[in-house]
C-alpha cells in the first residue's frame, strides 16, 4: 500500500522561486574590484529565468553542459539556478587548473557554452583550437559597454551576458522533470591521473541542502548574513548558494582574487556578516589582520572551516578574543561536498571551555543521510573507540556512485561504500577525526604518524604562520617526518623552539627529525597544501647529521 501524499519532484529552481516569493526583498551583495552590486532574491529569480530563456535561444537544450569560468558573484549565482533550472548541467571550471587540464576537462565534459569572467579570457584564448570540437559559444559575464575584444571571436560566437539576460523571456516558466536529472558537474583534483567528474542531480543537491541547513549543521536562518569565501567553482561552494536561498538569508559574494584578512574584515563589518565559510588559510589571514590592526568582527557568530584541519590555536584565538565559534566540517567533491559537521552533543556543554575547543578539532558527526565506517586494509570494520585508525568509507543520498563517463570504473563496493582515501578514527559518540590522507600518512618503522597532528602543534608557535609535514625517505626507518614552516611576517622561528612544542603532546618518535623554513607552501585550487609537490621537491632531502 502506498501513502496518499502528493509526489513533487525536487527541483533546484524551486529553491530560488521560494526565496523570491517568501524572502523577495532580502539582499544579495557582490563585492568586486569595480565596486559593489546589490539586488534582491526577487531580482535574481527574474534574471535567472531570463537567462534560461536566453540560453535556450542559443540552442542550449536539456542535458547540455554549460560551463562557468568565474569568480563568486551575482551573475555566477544566477547561472547556478538558470542552467539546471532549464534542465541543462552547470559545469564549474576551476581557473587554478593547468592549461592542459582545463582543456581536458572542457572537452571531457562536452561543454557547449562557456560563461566566463573577463579576467579569465586570457586563459581560454590559447586553448581555442583545442575546444572547437565541443564549444559552440562564449558568454562574457559583463555589461554590453564592457565587452572586450578577444581572439576567441575567430573561433566562436561571443555573447554578452547582460544582453542575453535582457533579451530573455520575462515569462519563462521553469520546466518540471525527473528529480534524478543531472544538475551540475564538478571535477575533483583529489584523484590520480586526469581530473574526474562528479555529476550531481537535482534530488541529491536538494537533499544535501536540506541536511546542511539543519540545526546541527550550518543552521542558517532568515536573519543570517552569509559570506561564502570558498569559490563557487569548487564543490558547489559547499552548497551555500542553495542553503542560504533556502533559508532566505542575505548573501555576500566577493571575488576570490580579492580575499585577504583586511578585505574579509571590512566585508564582515560593512555587511554585518553572521556566518562565513572558508578554508583554514583564510581564517589564519583574518586572525593575523585582526591582531595587527585591532579591528573587530562583532557581528560574526560562526566560522565554518573545511578543506583541511584548522589549528586549535586559531580556533582558541577566535573564541577567546572575538567570541566567534569556529566549526569544523569535512567533505569532498564526491559528497556534494558535506559529510560531517562538528556540532555539539549535550554532554559537551558540561565540559570546560578548553576541552570544548579541543573537541572542536575533530571533523565532526555525520549529517543525516551520510553513513560512515572505518576499515582495516583487509576491509574489516574497525571499532568506534576513538583510537582505531582505518580507511574511511561512506555511503549516502548525495555520495558519488560513479564518475562522469564511468572514468575509473567501479568506485563503490558491493554494498555501495565509497573509499574516501582518508585515514580516520570514529569515537563512541560518532565524532570522526581525519588523521591523514592515505597517501600522506607517514609510516615510520612500520607505525603510523599523523602529519595533521604534527602540523596543528607547529602552528601554535608564535612565529609560525603555516606548517606542513611530509614523509621523507629514511635509511633506517623507511620514512620520517620533515616539518616545513612558513614564518609570520618579520619573524624567524627558531627550529629548536618549534620542536620543543612537541614535548608531552606526542610520542617522542613522532617528533619531526628536522625543520626547514620556507617562504611559502604550494596550494591546490581549493586552498589545501599541495603535498605531492612538496614530496617531489624534497625527494632527495638529506637528513642532518645526528
Amino acid at each position: 500500500m502506498h501513502g496518499q501524499m502528493q509526489v513533487l519532484p525536487l527541483m533546484i529552481s524551486d529553491i530560488l522561486a521560494f526565496a523570491a516569493r517568501e524572502h523577495g526583498d532580502r539582499e544579495i551583495v557582490s563585492h568586486s574590484e569595480s565596486g559593489s552590486h546589490r539586488y534582491t532574491y526577487r531580482d535574481a529569480e527574474q534574471r535567472a529565468r531570463r537567462l534560461a530563456s536566453g540560453l535556450a535561444g542559443l540552442g542550449v537544450v536539456a542535458g547540455d553542459r554549460v560551463a562557468t569560468l568565474a569568480w563568486n558573484s551575482f551573475r555566477h549565482f544566477e547561472i547556478y539556478y538558470g542552467v539546471p533550472g532549464m534542465g541543462a548541467v552547470c559545469h564549474t571550471l576551476n581557473p587554478r587548473l593547468f592549461a592542459d587540464q582545463l582543456a581536458y576537462v572542457i572537452n571531457h565534459a562536452g561543454d557547449s557554452i562557456i560563461c566566463v569572467d573577463r579576467d579569465f579570457l586570457p586563459m581560454l584564448e590559447p586553448l581555442a583550437p583545442q575546444l572547437a570540437a565541443t564549444v559552440r559559444g562564449i558568454v562574457v559575464l559583463c555589461e554590453a559597454a564592457e565587452m572586450p575584444d578577444t581572439p576567441l571571436a575567430e573561433h566562436f560566437p561571443i555573447h554578452c551576458y547582460e544582453a542575453l539576460v535582457a533579451e530573455g523571456d520575462a515569462d519563462y516558466c521553469w520546466p518540471r522533470f525527473d528529480e534524478n536529472t543531472a544538475s551540475s558537474l564538478c571535477y575533483t583534483s583529489g584523484t590520480t591521473g586526469n581530473p574526474k567528474g562528479v555529476l550531481y542531480s537535482h534530488r541529491s543537491t536538494l537533499l544535501h541542502a536540506f541536511a546542511a541547513n539543519m540545526k546541527d549543521a550550518f543552521a542558517i536562518g532568515a536573519t543570517d548574513v552569509v559570506l561564502p569565501l570558498i569559490p563557487m567553482f569548487h564543490a558547489n561552494a559547499w552548497s551555500l548558494p542553495y542553503t542560504a536561498a533556502m533559508a532566505g538569508a542575505k548573501l555576500v559574494f566577493t571575488s576570490s582574487s580579492l580575499i585577504n584578512g583586511e578585505v574579509v574584515q571590512q566585508l564582515m563589518a560593512r555587511e554585518q556578516v553572521t556566518f562565513a565559510a572558508g578554508v583554514p588559510t583564510i581564517w589564519l589571514s583574518l586572525l593575523q589582520y585582526l591582531e595587527a590592526s585591532g579591528k573587530r568582527i562583532d557581528s560574526v557568530q560562526r566560522l565554518q572551516v573545511g578543506g583541511a584541519a584548522c589549528p586549535t590555536s586559531v580556533m582558541e584565538a577566535f573564541w577567546h578574543h572575538y567570541g566567534v565559534a569556529t566549526v569544523h566540517g569535512w567533505g569532498m567533491t564526491e559528497l556534494s561536498p558535506k559529510g560531517t559537521i562538528n556540532s555539539a552533543k549535550a554532554f559537551i556543554a558540561d565540559m570546560p571551555v578548553a576541552e570544548v575547543i579541543a573537541s572542536q578539532a575533530r571533523q565532526g558527526r555525520g549529517l543525516f543521510g551520510i553513513n560512515m565506517k572505518i576499515v582495516d586494509d583487509a576491509g574489516g570494520e574497525l571499532p568506534r573507540d576513538g583510537q582505531s585508525r582505518g580507511r574511511l568509507l561512506v555511503r549516502g543520498h548525495w555520495v558519488v556512485d560513479s564518475y562522469f563517463r564511468h572514468d575509473g570504473g567501479r568506485v563503490v563496493d558491493d554494498q555501495g561504500w565509497f573509499d574516501t582515501g582518508d585515514v580516520a578514527t570514529i569515537d563512541p559518540q560518532g565524532y570522526m577525526t581525519i588523521t591523514d590522507r592515505n597517501k600522506d600518512v607517514i609510516k615510520s618503522g612500520g607505525e603510523w604518524i599523523s602529519s595533521i597532528a604534527l602540523e596543528n602543534i607547529a602552528v601554535a608557535h608564535p612565529d609560525v604562520a603555516e606548517a606542513a609535514v611530509i614523509a621523507v625517505h629514511h635509511p633506517k626507518w623507511d620514512e620520517r617526518p620533515l616539518l616545513l614552516v612558513v614564518p609570520k611576517p618579520g619573524r624567524t622561528p627558531n627550529p629548536a623552539s618549534v620542536l620543543a612544542l612537541y614535548a608531552g603532546k606526542v610520542a617522542s618518535w613522532w617528533c619531526p627529525d628536522a625543520v626547514e623554513l620556507v617562504a611559502e607552501l604550494p596550494h591546490t585550487g581549493t586552498g589545501k597544501v599541495l603535498k605531492t609537490a612538496l614530496r617531489e621537491q624534497y625527494r632527495d632531502y638529506r637528513w642532518p647529521a645526528p
